[in-house]
């Protein structure tokens, strides 16, 4: 799951535990239970990629608008269900989020689609949400969404899913720089690589440890040089021990919601080298728990990562402070937060 899945289950699952009754209507995949119960939470499935928001909608009027919820939150995901067109029965609207597609539409679409999205599709959607109530994960969002017109923006932060460390673990003996995430064109691993060719000139014992799977993997490891390495169908567990041997963390994306591999990654004493984007300069306090390079390029991210190999003290400092950074974010927190939104 990405960081907006998690997120979704998280808060669900503990407004459940909360007293609230649930349900979460999403698409359906492949021998899936059209609907069921899971942590608590109601889950019904119908549709897919394209057709979940008509079936929303059709759902809606045939089902959920009899079954009386005080409130519908509408989770938009580039392309929202437009909700406030149809919810008519005295519910109160709250939409969700985690970040602004803007410049993933030229990384996931083809033009014309691209140049449509971008420019015209995205403002016009969210103009019919400028006067519902909305959470979103970040600063950044939050001032994106104003700028739109958004009356009302709160931001909920994350959480995480295990406890962080009590002290920075003992590294990897050799230096060893970690990607992980989806191996998508919007998250930008082909700038890891790119990157890391830089670095393994300066750093020559360097490895790069991709850990994820996608649509954009062939094409990394066609453009791989030595010393990176591929990981994929690991566990919670087995991906943190790799990023927890890992001195530095790198996320090239083009922007976030907020950055919750950044997050997981500090609490087992890893610092990040990112671009300065939205979603991450929210996540990584640039020069305490991590480097960020402001003018998004590949020589800037390799200067970072290098500076992070090479210079001990700064390392220590970078991985001492993000272990403490991330004793802050806790889901039960966050789930607190979310239903103070919900009760205004």
């Amino acid at each position: 799951m990405g960081g907006a899945e998690v997120f979704t289950n998280e808060i669900a699952k503990r407004l459940v535990t909360a007293g609230h009754e649930v349900t979460l209507f999403t698409s359906e995949f492949p021998r899936c239970k059209k609907e069921e119960v899971a942590d608590g939470v109601r889950v019904v499935r119908s549709g897919g990629k394209y057709s979940v928001y008509w079936r929303a909608r059709k759902y809606y009027e045939k089902f959920f608008s009899k079954e009386g919820y005080a409130v519908v939150i509408d989770e938009i995901n580039t392309r929202p269900f437009l909700t406030p067109k149809f919810v008519k029965n005295g519910e109160k609207i709250v939409a969700l989020i985690h970040q602004l597609a803007r410049e993933y539409w030229f990384y996931e679409t083809p033009f014309p689609i691209s140049y449509v999205g971008y420019y015209f599709l995205e403002n016009r959607w969210l103009k019919n949400y400028v006067e519902i109530p909305t959470v979103t994960v970040s600063e950044s969002t939050r001032r994106d969404l104003l700028a739109l017109g958004f009356k009302e923006a709160f931001v909920v932060s994350e959480g995480l899913n295990f406890s962080p460390l009590d002290e920075v673990p003992q590294k990897e003996g050799y230096p060893v720089v970690v990607y992980v995430g989806r191996l998508r064109r919007a998250k930008r691993p082909d700038h890891a690589i790119r990157a890391f060719r830089i670095v393994k000139g300066k750093v020559p014992e360097a490895e790069l440890w991709i850990v994820g799977d996608g649509y954009f993997r062939k094409d990394l490891e066609k453009m791989a040089p030595q010393g990176a390495r591929f990981f994929s169908g690991l566990s919670n567990e087995e991906r943190r021990e790799l990023v927890k041997k890992a001195w530095v963390l790198v996320n090239p994306s083009v922007r976030e919601g907020f950055g919750l591999n950044v997050v997981e990654a500090n609490a087992v004493g890893t610092p990040s080298a990112a671009y300065d984007v939205a979603g991450l300069r929210d996540s990584i306090e640039n020069g305490m728990t991590g480097l960020l390079t402001e003018d998004a390029s590949v020589e800037g991210l390799a200067d970072r990562i290098v500076m992070v190999l090479k210079d001990r003290a700064l390392r220590e400092e970078l991985s001492r402070n993000a272990l403490e950074q991330s004793r802050k974010f806790d889901w039960n927190m966050s789930a607190k937060e979310f239903e103070e939104v919900l009760k205004r």
